[in-house]
Order: structure tokens, then C-alpha cells, then sequence
């Protein structure tokens, strides 16, 4: 279902700890106060969609929503299962084991960015809104095409001479083509540029709602970031000041990841 770089860097526990420091953190935290806002209220059915081990799941669950997550990754899979509220099965983004309109949300937090092709992408769009009810939302995450280039100055990963090719190609298909699963580096992906998430989305028969910047620039402020989560007071101010510029245009692009925001006509 995925290619078999990806399938083994996430084997190999890559990202498991990713949204718990750091950037990592900003970005979950983030997430969840646009997921708060925009999800219908509890006990709606969530359906999470490549939602790996369940990072999302189990706080919705404890949220009083009716979860079930589905993730390409057995151990994903089995590790979901396990936190409470949580139901986890096996399955791809492009062909969801769910009934019609089975679901109040639909949560794409995982898939869009492991699939290459733009026709995979839209399928995806596509299965979720079959699956999702009338009224009901989809929530769509991607990285953006300029997020390798940043996060390689970040993270000095341009020492290596291998990087700057991957690079070069993202900026000019979107594609960060990485085939070796031991490299420290994000594995294969397709990086959006902003402006091509509503094709997307209306091609696959939605209507996008909002489009939301979810880290702006702060992802890329290191050890300052690190202080700034370690405090409850500046946390909150940080979240309360992102939150009254998520849907400036200016800053979809400088931010590492997008959230797309769709339903139904």
C-alpha cells in the first residue's frame, strides 16, 4: 500500500517521539486547537485516517468521541489498538474499509503527504468524502514545498552533499524523493505548494472551508522554542497569538505544515 521506504523508516520507529518536543510538539499542539474548533462536538464519529499509533485518537477518544483509526503500518496498527477508547484497523487512505457516510469527521493527518501522485492524493480527498456525512468535515494535513529547504538549514542537513539534490527536485515537482530508510532525513514524500491543495480537494468533489498555517515560522526558532513550551504562560500566548494569524495567505508557505479544512457542497 505504501512504498517500501516509508513503510520501513516508520517500522523503525521513525517519528514515533516526533510531536513530543520541540517543533514536534508545537505542531501537535497546534493541531489539536484547530481540530478543537473545527470538529463537531462529541460524541461524533471520528474516523483518523493514517493515524499512526494513535497520537491524535486517544485524546479524541478520551474527548468523549467515537474514534476508529486506520493506519497502512501493522504496528501502528497494534499500537493504536491498545489505548483505550481507540478502535485500529488495517487499511489504505485510497480505499477506505468505512460505509458511506459512516463518519462526522474524516481526519487526513497522515496520507496526503506519502502519496507521490496527484491522482492518489485526490482518491484520497475522494474516499473521504464517501465516507463523511453531509455537514460533516475533512481535515487534511500536508508540509509544504518549502519545508526542506528551511529545516536544512535548521538542522545542517545541507552538510551532506547527498540533501541538496532532494531539495532541488522538491522545489520544482514537490517531490522529496528518499529511498534510503536509515538516513536521518524525512523519508519519501510530496511536499504541496499552497496554492495546489484546493485542486485537489475540489477535484475529488469538496469544497475547501479554510486553509490553515499551523506552525508559521516558530518551527524554525530551535532551542528558543524548547524555553517558550516549557512555559505553561508563553504557551498559551503562543497559541492564542498563532491562532489570530492561522489563515494569513503570506504564511502558508513559511510554515511546515498545512491544514486544509473541507466538506461537502
Amino acid at each position: 500500500m505504501l512504498r517500501p521506504e516509508i513503510v520501513d523508516y516508520y517500522r523503525q520507529g521513525g517519528e514515533r517521539d516526533r510531536l513530543a518536543t520541540g517543533a514536534g510538539r508545537l505542531e501537535f499542539l497546534r493541531t489539536w486547537d484547530v481540530l478543537a474548533r473545527v470538529l463537531p462536538a462529541p460524541p461524533a464519529t471520528v474516523l483518523d485516517v493514517g493515524g499512526a499509533t494513535g497520537v491524535y485518537a486517544e485524546p479524541l477518544a478520551r474527548a468523549g468521541y467515537r474514534v476508529r483509526l486506520v493506519d497502512p503500518v501493522p504496528e501502528h496498527v497494534a499500537e493504536a489498538a491498545s489505548r483505550p477508547g481507540v478502535t485500529a484497523t488495517m487499511g489504505d487512505a485510497r480505499a477506505l474499509p468505512a460505509a458511506d457516510r459512516s463518519a462526522d469527521a474524516v481526519l487526513l493527518l497522515g496520507p496526503l503527504y506519502h502519496l507521490l501522485e496527484r491522482a492518489d492524493r485526490v482518491a484520497v480527498w475522494r474516499e473521504a468524502a464517501r465516507v463523511v456525512r453531509p455537514g460533516g468535515v475533512v481535515v487534511g494535513a500536508t508540509i509544504s514545498r518549502f519545508a526542506s529547504l528551511f529545516d536544512g538549514f535548521v538542522k545542517d542537513y545541507f552538510s551532506d552533499a547527498r540533501f541538496r539534490p532532494l531539495v532541488d527536485r522538491v522545489l520544482v515537482d514537490g517531490v522529496h524523493h528518499n529511498a534510503d530508510a536509515s538516513r536521518t532525513w524525512f523519508t519519501s514524500a510530496y511536499f504541496h505548494h499552497p496554492d495546489e491543495l484546493a485542486g485537489e480537494v475540489t477535484q475529488a468533489g469538496l469544497v475547501v472551508r479554510r486553509r490553515v498555517a499551523v506552525e508559521g515560522p516558530l518551527w524554525m526558532t530551535g532551542p528558543r522554542l524548547t524555553e517558550i513550551l516549557a512555559s505553561r504562560e508563553l504557551t498559551a500566548l503562543l497559541l492564542e497569538m498563532l491562532r489570530g494569524v492561522e489563515d494569513e495567505p503570506s504564511l502558508l508557505g513559511v510554515s511546515s505544515h498545512l491544514l486544509t479544512v473541507a466538506g461537502h457542497r
